[in-house]
């Protein structure tokens, strides 16, 4: 994973852990992270957003 996409990676692990998804119905990030309101706050559902377009731009660069 690029540099760049890791800081949004740990924010993202960061948001989902403070989540109701993972704290109280104990389920996996994974599972969590595809999650939407209100399982997950908008601030993680933005920040998921951010890193996959951030993973996907990425992985654009290293295919050209």
């Amino acid at each position: 994973m690029a540099k760049s996409c890791k800081g949004l990676a740990m924010e993202l692990a960061k948001c989902l852990s403070e989540s109701h998804c993972v704290n109280v119905e104990k389920r996996p990030y994974r599972e969590c992270a595809k999650e939407k309101s209100p399982s997950i706050s908008s601030e993680c559902v933005g920040l998921r957003e951010t890193y996959f377009n951030c993973k996907r731009g990425q992985s654009w660069r290293s295919q050209s």
